[in-house]
């Protein structure tokens, strides 16, 4: 997905720290014109002030906004200011920017390949006291969502815009090639794809499916197909594995569809998909809302295609609390976290969104809406077949844009499956090594 892209917000640390060093110590201040009497030191009254830095943009930045500005009418204890840094790579940037200045934001939204970053360099806070003194019961996150954000028995990265992949089509033109609720298998679409084609001449004017670029996470819709292929990127050691037999299949399957002529690249598929430019893709839960709003033709959405087998992949964004905040800081930080993904705002957020509800019982809640929104039930029912992504991807820092760059050698550049894939390997190999030391270290 496109984010829009903002220069980053500048952070006044009056708005980040409450009071002088001294003054949070209880220490008295000594006026400089006199030694012989001291004022007591002034304690700042009133709301502990954060910072939270988002990335969501549109529709979906329209619904982070709202969030944090329910939160703070919600309470009187925190007060919160809302901040967005671009898309999730930039609001990564920023943030390791922020760190070296030290003028980190409180609290983050940070993405599924970025999050571990932080981790493995001690710059998120652990989360199991502040969870426990808050009794914030965990057992009724989705497990799969909270187990992501798990290393070593702490948690450091709590749900909140979770997404699996969809497959998207546009109903009538489905209907009309005899696939009413969408391709159960690939193969079902490739031996009805041209009749979904269009062209004017020799140019295709809708296709029949179109595939994003790295910028809109080629690499992480294509982790599905891979595993479709009984393939991996990686195993979670590290090992890679992206140029073996399972994902080179899966790599010739994609670059078959554009050279057959019924796939297309555009820079935005959301936006082909909604104009009528394309009959299908595969594209994130949090996308539905955008697209219910304004396609002008019924769509549906369906589990992802098999290939050899089922495969999808867990993805999206969840929050985490900076490590180098005063636990005041970390404690307000905290009650925005179990706020934002507590039961009745995880359903508005996924009602408003199209994002998975991250709690059991906001799924529970959600029953008349799921009736009268079938679309949005069925990333819920696909997420038990779903699992975690491999580690050359959400691990290896870049691993999605080297992934992703390799690909559009093959989508749009037309080269050969095997090389590219073994020049993407190479980099991903050396690109783990400090990953492996990082982890080996903390040990």
């Amino acid at each position: 997905m496109q984010y829009e892209r903002e220069e980053m917000s500048t952070i006044n640390r009056r708005t980040m720290l409450k009071g002088t060093a001294a003054a949070a110590a209880g220490l008295t201040v000594v006026s400089k014109a006199s030694k012989t009497f001291a004022a007591p030191a002034v304690i700042q009254s009133g709301p502990t002030k954060i910072v939270y830095w988002g990335s969501f943009a549109d529709q979906l930045g329209e619904a982070e906004k709202q969030l944090t500005d329910n939160f703070n009418a919600a309470q009187t204890d925190v007060q919160l200011e809302y901040q967005y840094q671009g898309t999730y790579e930039e609001t990564a940037q920023k943030l390791t920017a922020a760190v070296a200045a030290k003028q980190t934001p409180d609290v983050s939204l940070l993405s599924d390949v970025w999050w571990f970053k932080f981790y493995l360099n001690n710059m998120l806070a652990p989360l199991n006291d502040l969870i426990a003194s808050n009794n914030v019961d965990t057992t009724d996150y989705v497990d799969s969502l909270y187990n992501e954000g798990v290393r070593d028995g702490q948690s450091y990265w709590i749900p909140m815009a979770r997404s699996t992949p969809l497959f998207y089509f546009n109903k009538e033109l489905y209907t009309g090639v005899g696939l009413p609720d969408g391709p159960a298998k690939w193969d079902d679409l490739t031996a009805v794809a041209q009749d979904l084609v269009t062209k004017d001449g020799d140019t295709i004017t809708r296709s029949a499916f179109a595939h994003p670029n790295s910028a809109s996470y080629v690499a992480w819709l294509f982790q599905a197909v891979v595993w479709q292929y009984n393939g991996e990127y990686s195993d979670a050691d590290f090992n890679i594995k992206i140029n073996e037999e399972g994902a080179v299949n899966a790599g010739n399957f994609y670059r078959d569809s554009v050279q057959d002529g019924w796939a297309t690249t555009p820079d935005d598929p959301n936006t082909d998909f909604i104009n009528g430019y394309t009959a299908s893709m595969m594209a994130s839960t949090g996308s539905l809302g955008a697209i219910k709003r304004d396609a002008t033709f019924e769509f549906g959405t369906a589990f992802l295609p098999e290939a050899l087998s089922f495969g999808c992949c867990t993805g999206g964004a969840g929050l985490a609390i900076l490590a180098d905040k005063s636990a005041e800081q970390q404690q307000a930080a905290f009650q925005f976290v179990s706020w934002a993904t507590a039961p009745e705002q995880t359903a508005w957020w996924s009602e408003t969104t199209g994002y998975m509800p991250v709690r059991k019982s906001a799924v529970d809640s959600m029953t008349d809406f799921f009736a009268e929104n079938p679309n949005f039930k069925t990333a819920v029912d696909q997420l038990p077949k779903t699992r975690a992504q491999d580690a050359a991807r959400v691990f290896i820092p870049n691993g999605d844009q080297i992934i992703g760059k390799g690909l559009e050698r093959i989508l749009i550049q037309a080269e050969e499956v095997q090389p590219v894939f073994d020049d993407v390997a190479k980099t991903l190999t050396d690109e783990a090594q400090p990953v492996i030391e990082a982890l080996a270290d903390k040990q």
